[in-house]
């Protein structure tokens, strides 16, 4: 296939797909606004910039989209984000055509006016095929746009030969409870922190050793950086967090075998796939997670790891103790999640799934 990609370049997401196509003998060109990133591109994807930035880009690049599709001749055109992106590939006009929603596009975007909502409703009513990386966000999908009733899941998937447990890079005088997300309010860092407060008080009563072992490790920037340092001051705990910052998605491995326990406790129903928390899981790692968008759809309850309430920092601290204490289920859960991501999130797998999505567009386009 001559997959075109219109996709933001800075996102890691974006870079996975076009390499995992490329890698499979596809020819791959990715049309883009955002050009710059921190990943490793294949040499063999060719990379077009389109001339204005976004959002006013969205918009007014149509024209040179167009005329680069017409040069390209791709045999399917797939975009990635149902507002900005399918706003663009809407006005393209190019068929066949895939969109690919990922999750704020959709739940966040359209509340914000009728006119966002009208805007979104129109680019998914666009495309030949709109897929989902989740089933609770296909249910989103229908509640804005009732007319689509066929979404195919198209989940993130993870190389396991990649994202594999390397028992040796955990340091035995620590206990490290992680998470790789962007510091930004949606993803519940600060619950994070005040769960680590509550689990550390309690432990301190049942167990003074292991308390005192017991450190943090948040990877990962973002705009509530200061204020979430500031948070860990105030709780007492900032001794014992460790802020790494941003790292290249090939180095999340390093980090991930370094924790005990990997937690996501987003509070926003747009964290509509669990990525790192797939990706922590296949490094052998229980999990806790908020039950929010699709989290608890990657998580077997119980078996890989447990699932609390969103915004309940003394419940994910309670979970978080269960773990630290009964390391027979912490090691249990770990290899189940392991077993699970290799079963239903390998990332060939999932890579064969949207390709089998884009190859079905470009046939019934053909019958048409």
């Amino acid at each position: 296939m001559k997959i075109a990609i219109l996709s933001g370049l800075s996102s890691v997401h974006t870079v996975r797909w076009a390499n995992a196509f490329a890698e499979k003998g596809n020819e791959v060109h990715i049309i883009t606004s955002h050009p710059n990133t921190l990943e490793k591109l294949s040499d063999k994807i060719t990379v077009h910039s389109l001339p204005f930035p976004a959002p006013a880009g969205y918009f007014i690049n149509a024209p040179f989209l167009r005329t680069l599709l017409r040069k390209i001749r791709p045999d399917v055109l797939n975009a990635h984000f149902a507002s900005g992106y399918g706003t663009l590939g809407r006005l393209s006009r190019f068929k066949p055509y895939v969109l690919s929603v990922w999750g704020n596009d959709v739940y966040e975007f359209p509340r914000r006016s009728p006119i966002h909502k009208t805007l979104v409703t129109n680019n998914l009513l666009a495309a030949d095929i709109v897929c989902s990386t989740s089933k609770v966000m296909a249910q989103q999908i229908r509640s804005i746009c009732p007319l689509i009733s066929t979404i195919p899941i198209t989940p993130f998937g993870v190389d396991t030969t990649f994202f594999a447990p390397t028992p040796d890079s955990r340091n035995p005088n620590y206990f490290t409870i992680g998470t790789v997300k962007t510091l930004k309010p949606k993803y519940g860092i600060d619950t994070l922190l005040k769960a680590f407060y509550y689990t550390m008080e309690r432990l301190n009563h049942l167990d003074p050793g292991t308390a005192k072992r017991l450190r943090m490790m948040i990877v990962g920037t973002g705009p509530q950086e200061r204020e979430l340092k500031d948070l860990s001051e105030k709780l007492g705990i900032a001794n014992h967090c460790y802020w790494i910052g941003k790292v290249p998605h090939d180095n999340v491995p390093k980090y991930l075998n370094q924790f005990d326990i990997f937690a996501a406790l987003s509070r926003s129903d747009s964290e509509s796939f669990g990525v790192a928390v797939i990706e922590a899981s296949a490094c052998c790692l229980p999990v806790v997670v908020s039950n929010v968008g699709g989290l608890p759809e990657v998580v077997i309850e119980g078996e890989t790891g447990i699932v609390v309430p969103k915004e309940k920092p003394r419940e994910a601290g309670t979970a978080l103790i269960e773990l630290i204490r009964d390391r027979d289920k912490l090691k249990e859960m770990g290899r189940k999640g392991r077993e699970h991501v290799q079963q239903n999130y390998e990332w060939d797998h999932c890579v064969n799934i949207l390709g089998d999505v884009l190859k079905s567009c470009i046939g019934g386009h053909r019958k048409q």
